[in-house]
């Protein structure tokens, strides 16, 4: 079963226009030429809404090429990982639909993983699911699927913490997407990197963070961090070059490795493609 949801993921992928190297047996996962290289697992999913918005399949192919130029080592698929392809890795990026729906084993993997100090990166309504106190213990805060708790439009960002190396060098800014509030937040709080007003309906005008870092220690376990960027419903936000910056710096700091490991571009010859 396991390996047929695998060949399908990467049927999937290949369709939306991008091949990555997803491993294709449990465990086996590649190698950096640099053994301090970031080892990412992107977890993805089946795309949910209309064109350009939520399209999580391909995320999984832009971002596999995107962190593979800029040094990573990649792997990833449109099913949560099993136990044995998250062994050498240092983050899980999560860009899936409602990614707090998990199995009873999809969970115990993923508590696995953060007790040994696993990264977590999050984007949108990967943080959605029908428990958001118990997502909120893995990335700092969630929200619950099914009740109205988004505003769409624009978002004001105002960086309460210009400081913190993963804003370096932003300033507030302005982009069209949707944001959450009604949060469930994990009981030692989260560190705002970033706040937004809700733009529209009942909520308008509430101060809700929308970027953030979560740092906790499961008890037995390792010091382990999450970084959350709640945008990303319009998919072509993520090329922004502010973005992209700020997520790259974030799954670095994620991952425990020198907050610029992930800055400069590994340039490839295509010229044979």
């Amino acid at each position: 079963m396991n390996m047929r949801r695998t060949l399908f993921a990467i049927a999937i992928v290949a369709a939306a226009g991008g091949a990555i190297g997803i491993a294709q047996q449990p465990g086996n996962v590649p190698t950096a030429a640099d053994p301090n290289a970031v080892r990412v697992y992107i977890r993805a999913g089946l795309k949910s809404h209309g064109p350009g918005l939520h399209d999580y399949p391909q995320y999984l192919a832009d971002w596999s090429k995107v962190l593979t130029e800029h040094g990573a080592v990649v792997d990833g698929s449109l099913h949560a990982p099993m136990a044995a392809e998250l062994a050498n890795v240092h983050v899980i990026v999560m860009y899936k639909g409602d990614a707090g729906y998990m199995t009873d084993e999809e969970r115990a993997t993923l508590d696995a993983f953060v007790k040994r100090g696993g990264g977590i990166v999050s984007f949108h309504d990967s943080l959605c699911g029908p428990d958001p106190a118990y997502m909120a213990t893995i990335v700092g805060g969630a929200k619950k699927h099914g009740e109205r708790n988004y505003s769409a439009g624009e978002m004001k960002y105002t960086i309460t913490d210009k400081a913190h190396p993963i804003m370096h060098g932003m300033s507030d800014f302005t982009l069209a997407d949707e944001a959450f509030m009604k949060m469930t937040w994990a009981p030692s709080g989260v560190h705002a990197l970033a706040t937004v007003p809700m733009p529209v309906g009942e909520s308008k005008g509430e101060v809700v963070p929308q970027i953030w870092t979560y740092e906790h220690t499961v008890p037995g376990g390792q010091p382990a961090r999450a970084f959350v960027w709640m945008q990303g419903h319009t998919y072509t936000n993520f090329a922004d070059a502010r973005v992209q910056a700020m997520i790259l710096r974030g799954i670095a700091w994620a991952a425990r490795k020198p907050i610029d490991t992930l800055k400069d571009v590994v340039k490839t010859d295509r010229s044979q493609n």
